[in-house]
């Protein structure tokens, strides 16, 4: 852990697997911290000219493991409230539904998304490891593996870490890494 933030460190001396999952979970814990001790307001808040805001970067987080875990990785067909959206009318209602709810409902689809994609990439891993093949394939046609699509989690939460970290500093002064 890190005794600044309470973070698990990812492995220095761990296989491919340990190491990928290690940055990954440190990177959803750095998502919690950036988040935590906000109310509604602040989670809602827009820094124009961009629309991001914390709550909706959470909820994008949900869309992604969802997406990359369930119906790349395995095939499936999107779970609720993905499977409703008509994403050609609103190709951005992941981050604007966020508005409309509680910040509550956007942390709790979160919290399932992550337990729901540690299980099923953990399910892929254990049948053919990293080199696994994805069943569904990525928006270019190409299936990718196992390991594939965890660098890709560990690249949007690294990136949408550091919006977060930008809008937190700017709504409180609260920074870090």
């Amino acid at each position: 852990m890190n005794p600044l933030d309470n973070r698990p460190e990812p492995p220095s001396q761990a296989d491919e697997w340990a190491t990928l999952n290690g940055f990954l979970d440190h990177l959803r814990a750095t998502v919690r911290w950036k988040v935590a001790d906000l109310g509604p307001g602040q989670l809602m808040q827009t820094h124009p000219p961009s629309k991001l805001t914390m709550i909706g970067l959470v909820r994008h987080l949900a869309y992604v493991e969802d997406v990359w875990s369930n119906v790349v990785l395995w095939g499936g067909k999107p779970v609720p409230p993905w499977d409703g959206v008509d994403w050609d009318v609103d190709g951005d209602w992941e981050f604007d539904s966020a508005l409309v709810e509680p910040p509550e409902a956007s942390f709790e689809l979160w919290h399932t998304a992550v337990d729901r994609s540690r299980d099923l990439i953990a399910a892929a891993h254990a049948e053919g490891g990293m080199e696994r093949l994805a069943e569904g394939s990525r928006p270019d046609g190409l299936r990718p593996n196992v390991r594939w699509i965890l660098v890709h989690l560990i690249e949007e939460y690294s990136r949408h870490c550091g919006h977060l970290d930008l809008l937190r500093e700017s709504i409180d002064g609260r920074v870090g890494e």
